[in-house]
Formats: structure tokens, C-alpha cells, sequence
């Protein structure tokens, strides 16, 4: 397959995975948390199963990316918001990081099981596979007898932008952080190995090392951006920017010497950005969202994120106008920058206003 196939079959989840983020989040808000997220998990596994049977068409793997993307979709948003709930006794910010936890531990350790596993096995289009059959069934069958969820019967359109969202907070604050979550995750394990033209031995094997070393950090990182977020709120989000435009120039580096070995220095670093924009637009989510429209809020945060799963696309089509992928990257980071000036701004601007109520 070329860049752009791969880079396309890797965006199109997002595009079954947004608008079902959206979907998922209002509709836990009015029948509540588990009436929505069973079903969806219960599908998970299903939509496995169709992504192994045409594993040789790119019509058939779009279809399978699509469905997943749904499930995954209606997941992150309910079952974020019934975390959420279910830690409302716990410290502030508690449910958040849990959420984000179990998030990143999924795709952290996911790609790197099933990309170790396909360098080892023959069958590598089948094998890699079934450890998630296996996951899937067994949080359907834990799910089953689970207790339900006091919050329900909210009565709103299902698909909505809560008003927060369209707060000047929100759109300042959490809005420039929240696609680098994705965003730098998709440039370390799906844009930047794919563009080094080196050696392709144990290319399977590195792929999936790397994609857990990105996103193994992201889990790693997240305690340290909690505590970022307890000194001051949005600091670990300034921090998960600059580490996103540091990894990037790694990633510059890495493809002028077209070695794959400096990819895994900057996997770290895109994890830290990852997590530290991840906790930080899901704290900020929190604590800005009424009860009654966290679900919903929270969905729209995610949604956000998610757009960064295009990045590679994007990239690609700038690297094919002229740009190079240097010159892509090299544009990216000065995104990246901008929506730092953005948040540090309106950070800033929050204190002051917070300490002018308090005075």
C-alpha cells in the first residue's frame, strides 16, 4: 500500500469514531452510562472479526476501521463520563485520570502485542487479531451483570454541542490541546515510520515496540501531568505542546538521516505530549461541564482529539504539494507553537479573572 492508503485507512476510524463520540455521549446522558457502553463493547469484537475476513481489500478494511471506529466511539464518551461518576468520591480529578488510564493502556499495549506477535507468527493477518476477541468477550461478559447508573433521563437532542463548548474557555483552552492527544501519537506510529526508506526487517516488530513506547509513556506521564495540573491548570497541557513540537523536530531529524532508531527517541517525547494533553483537556472538560452535560461534553473533547488521527493524511497531501515532508513537519511545529501562545494567553487570562472573583 502506498503512504496515502495507509495513512487514510488509519484516519478513517476517526470518521465512524467522531460523530458516534458525539452520539454516544448524549445518549448515555439520557438513558444512561451503561445502557449505551454494553451494547458497544459487545459489538467490539464483531467488528475484529470483519476486519480479519477482508483483510486483502482496502474497500473491506475501510468498512472494518469504520465499524470499529463506532464502537470505540460510543465507548470513550459514555464509559468516560460513567468513570467519571463512579469516582465521585474520590479526590478531584480521580475520575479523569482513570479514564485517561485505561484509554492509553489499550492503545499502548494493543499495537505492541499484535505488532510483536505478527513479526513471530505465520499467519500474520489472523493471529495478531485474537487477543482482542478474546478482551472484547470477556469486558461483555463482566459488563453483564454490572450495576447501572443514577444518571439518566436528561432529555435533549442526541447529538448536541453542550453550551460550555461553545464557552470562550473551552474553546481556548481545552479546543488547541485536545487534537495534539492524537495528533502526536499518529505522527510517532503511523506518519514518521513510514517515510523512512531504510532496511524493512523487523519492521513489524518496531512498529509495534514503538507504537507501545509512544503510548506507554502517554499512561506513564499522566500521574506527573496530574500534579502539573495541581500546581497550576493547563500547565500540563502547555507541557504536552512542546513536547509535541519536540518530538516533531526528532522526527525531522530521523528522516534526514533516514534511520528508524531515532524514531524511538522521539517516542517518548510525542508520549509525553500525549498524555499531558490528554489529562489536561479531561480535567479542564471536568471541571467545566455541568453533571447533567459531561457526557456530552466529554464526547466533544474527544471528538477533538480524534481529529489528530488525520494527521497523517494531512501531512501526506502538504508533503505531495511541494512541502516535503520536512517542510510539513517543520509547519507542523509551528502549529504546534501557536496553539501554545493560544492556551498559555487564555491561561493567564483565566487566573486573573479567577483571582478577581476570589478577591
Amino acid at each position: 500500500m502506498s503512504t496515502q492508503v495507509r495513512a487514510f485507512l488509519f484516519g478513517v476510524y476517526a470518521l465512524g469514531l467522531i460523530p458516534s463520540l458525539l452520539l454516544g455521549g448524549g445518549a448515555s446522558d439520557r438513558w444512561g452510562r451503561r445502557a449505551v457502553v454494553l451494547p458497544a463493547v459487545a459489538l467490539s469484537p464483531v467488528a475484529t472479526v470483519v476486519l480479519i475476513a477482508p483483510h486483502h481489500s482496502v474497500a473491506g478494511l475501510t468498512a472494518a476501521r469504520l465499524l470499529a471506529g463506532v464502537c470505540s466511539g460510543i465507548v470513550f464518551s459514555a464509559a468516560s463520563a460513567w468513570v467519571a461518576e463512579l469516582s465521585a468520591d474520590a479526590a478531584p480529578g480521580t475520575g479523569a485520570r482513570r479514564a485517561a488510564y485505561a484509554l492509553s493502556a489499550g492503545f499502548g499495549l494493543g499495537p505492541m502485542l499484535a505488532g510483536v506477535i505478527a513479526e513471530v507468527v505465520t499467519d500474520k493477518l489472523t493471529v495478531p487479531y485474537l487477543p482482542h476477541l478474546v478482551l472484547g468477550v470477556a469486558a461483555t461478559v463482566l459488563l453483564l451483570p454490572g450495576r447501572g447508573d443514577a444518571v439518566a433521563g436528561v432529555r435533549r437532542p442526541l447529538v448536541s454541542l453542550p453550551s460550555v463548548t461553545r464557552s470562550r474557555r473551552f474553546l481556548t483552552l481545552v479546543a488547541p490541546v485536545a487534537p495534539w492527544v492524537f495528533g502526536s501519537a499518529a505522527l510517532s506510529i503511523a506518519f514518521l515510520p513510514g517515510e523512512i526508506t531504510a532496511s524493512p526487517s523487523g519492521a513489524l516488530a518496531f512498529a509495534g515496540v514503538l507504537t507501545g513506547v509512544t503510548l506507554g509513556t502517554g499512561v506513564l506521564v499522566q500521574p506527573v501531568a496530574r500534579r502539573l495540573d495541581d500546581r497550576r491548570p493547563l500547565l500540563a497541557g502547555q507541557v504536552g505542546l512542546v513536547a509535541a513540537a519536540a518530538g516533531t523536530a526528532i522526527g525531522i531529524v530521523a528522516l534526514g538521516v533516514d534511520h528508524r532508531s531515532l524514531l524511538m527517541l522521539g517516542a517518548p517525547v510525542f508520549g509525553i505530549g500525549y498524555g499531558c494533553c490528554l489529562v489536561s483537556g479531561l480535567r479542564e472538560t471536568e471541571r467545566i461541564s455541568p453533571v447533567d452535560q459531561r457526557g456530552a461534553t466529554v464526547a466533544v473533547f474527544y471528538a477533538l482529539t480524534y481529529l489528530g488521527f488525520a494527521a497523517p493524511y494531512v501531512l501526506g497531501g502538504l508533503a505531495g504539494l511541494g512541502l516535503g515532508d520536512r517542510g510539513a513537519l517543520t509547519l507542523t511545529i509551528g502549529v504546534a507553537a501557536l496553539g501554545l501562545v493560544v492556551v498559555s494567553a487564555s491561561a493567564r487570562a483565566a487566573r486573573r479573572e479567577a483571582a478577581t472573583i476570589s478577591g
